[in-house]
């Protein structure tokens, strides 16, 4: 009887976290995904509205780093998760009644949207620790790859719902009517993440802070430097996220001011990019597993580079969604490999906290990038051609990163599954996710190359 009521538990709180993850992309598809939309439709200027997709964030990533002194203030994971989780709830309040009233001072936005973000990045490693204790080892990968599906379809109709909402008010973006709209987005969005906390507190916690629970500091980590392969391919994504930032806030600005396109072809384009994730991923974890996740970084390192400059070719709506297929695809191969390889090397115990490491250091690779794009194109000043240079630029820096990606000492190891749900959506790439890096030494044993060939395995932290 006592095993039976324990299985009854553990299928609760499956089905639980299954529907938690649902609604959490139900709210990153129809909320998060289009704050950038929004900023741009209260007319706050161009520069402001491209920046608020990474400024926030290095609010946030420097937030997060009390997560583990919190949970141990809290004794509790699941404490922290939930309180985490209610706050971003509540975060989409102040959105909705600024879409309400049709006015929102900048300085408020950006407020907003820096708790929703510490949140969110503050919530992640506590959660994929707490995770560990829940879900059985022996069908962890296979309970993890369903439930990537699931999220998957929750952002794609979030996404979709949210795109044809807008585009119902009006064809064009930044009316009246649509900024309207948004205050109902805003509010789905916060409904779903309030039920989603639901969801989590219905889940049990049977080891509040696990024995192994252990924190690397910054200096620790960066010691490493020689010998690390770890901290030499952390170089490296940092090097490339700072190159695309150049460009990477500014293209929600430069669809909606500059091409003028509607909610209902921005919303497709964001698709686009999401939807090559979701195609090439399958392909990508046969590839990896057979090959190496060398050669699949190699293809999404390469491939990233021309893909700002690309599109400043033309303003064709079809040809767009062309280059949104490609840069999707090249981004799924640069987090798949990427992650593959970060957490080969990091030993299991320090994830978490080096998780929160990479964050932090993730958002300052962001703003930084940004900031310098948000400088050119002020000096470039307004026009389309200002959006093109800026593109260009991006594309030339990312050569830069060549020689770092050619010399990046990659270990030999099977490549193992890592499942992952969506943080954000991003136009110019589709998604950056978080991976659910819960007991993957168990999960190389369990899910193999059939679980990389689902389309399981994913990253988090990059952009544009």
């Amino acid at each position: 009887m006592q095993g039976s009521a324990i299985a009854q538990s553990a299928r609760r709180d499956l089905r639980f976290m299954t529907a938690d993850g649902f609604l959490y992309c139900i709210m990153v598809g129809c909320g998060e995904a289009y704050i950038g939309a929004f900023a741009v439709a209260l007319g706050i200027g161009e520069i402001l509205a491209g920046l608020i997709a990474s400024v926030p964030l290095v609010v946030g990533g420097t937030l997060q780093l009390v997560t583990p002194w919190a949970v141990r203030m809290l004794g509790s994971l699941r404490r922290w998760v939930l309180l985490c989780a209610i706050v971003q709830a509540l975060s989409f309040a102040p959105l909705a009644i600024g879409a309400w009233r049709g006015s929102m001072p900048a300085w408020l936005l950006y407020l907003v949207v820096s708790v929703y973000w510490t949140v969110n990045y503050a919530q992640g490693p506590a959660w994929n620790t707490w995770v560990t204790t829940l879900v059985p080892p022996r069908i962890r990968a296979r309970y993890f790859a369903q439930r990537t599906r699931v999220t998957q379809v929750g952002t794609v109709i979030g996404l979709v719902g949210a795109g044809l909402a807008l585009n119902s008010a009006k064809g064009e973006a930044g009316t009246v009517e649509a900024v309207a709209v948004f205050a109902l987005l805003f509010g789905v969005a916060g409904t779903a993440r309030l039920i989603a906390c639901r969801c989590l507190a219905g889940q049990r916690e049977p080891e509040p802070i696990p024995p192994d629970f252990r924190t690397v500091s910054p200096r620790q980590f960066l010691s490493r430097w020689r010998t690390g392969h770890d901290v030499r391919l952390i170089g490296y994504m940092l090097a490339v996220q700072v190159m695309v930032q150049i460009s990477g806030p500014f293209f929600t600005p430069f669809m909606l001011v500059r091409l003028k396109l509607s909610y209902l072809e921005y919303m497709v384009l964001i698709a686009t990019s999401y939807f090559a994730r979701m195609v090439v991923l399958p392909s990508l974890g046969r590839l990896a597993h057979a090959r190496g996740p060398r050669i699949v970084l190699l293809l999404g390192g390469i491939g990233l580079i021309p893909s700002a400059a690309l599109w400043a070719v033309s303003g064709n709506f079809w040809y767009l969604m062309v280059i949104q297929f490609c840069t999707g695809a090249a981004w799924a191969c640069y987090e798949i490999a990427t992650f593959l390889l970060l957490f080969e090397t990091i030993p299991a115990a320090e994830r978490t906290s080096v998780l929160s490491l990479f964050n932090f250091g993730n958002t300052v690779a962001i703003v930084s990038g940004s900031c310098v794009g948000a400088t050119l194109l002020h000096f470039l000043g307004d026009g389309t051609s200002s959006y093109h240079i800026l593109f260009v630029v991006s594309s030339s820096m990312r050569l830069l990163t060549v020689p770092l990606l050619l010399l990046l000492r990659v270990p030999k190891f099977e490549a193992m599954p890592i499942p992952a749900q969506p943080l954000s959506v991003r136009p110019a790439m589709g998604s950056f996710d978080r991976p659910l890096i819960a007991g993957m030494e168990e999960d190389r044993a369990m899910g193999g190359p059939e679980l990389l060939a689902a389309g399981a395995v994913s990253a988090e932290g990059v952009g544009g």
